[in-house]
């Protein structure tokens, strides 16, 4: 149990309350979900604030969801064959390649882990 301090203001003691530190950024994926929670999952994210765990919640996701991103574009460069030999040989192709992978592996993860029904 954690003991409360109290801060004297003219005649009222008021409990000394501080949110946990916040050294680690929540990123592009942890404000996406932020604000999915916010708006579609208000209970969840009143839950996450009060309890002082949202920020810590939001940067785990933040750094699965990296991760998770990393992996799907190499495996998916690995199943079609996009290799640096492909870019030396044949730039756009290999800039169109790397679109096409990148915005499926963002919507993988959007879907996944942001917005779709596993998300929280």
């Amino acid at each position: 149990m954690q003991e409360l301090n109290y801060i004297c203001c003219g005649d009222y003691y008021i409990p000394a309350i501080r949110l946990p530190e916040a050294d680690r950024p929540i990123g592009r994926w942890g404000r996406l979900h932020r604000d999915y929670i916010k708006e579609h999952k208000p209970i969840h994210f009143n839950d996450l604030c009060l309890s002082g765990e949202l920020w810590t919640y939001l940067a785990d996701l933040n750094e699965q969801a990296q991760s998770r991103f990393g992996l799907i574009i190499e495996q998916m460069k690995a199943s079609e064959g996009v290799t640096e030999r492909m870019k030396q040989h044949d730039q756009m192709a290999w800039v169109g390649a790397m679109n096409s992978i990148r915005n499926r592996a963002e919507e993988i993860i959007l879907w996944e882990m942001i917005y779709g029904e596993g998300a929280v």
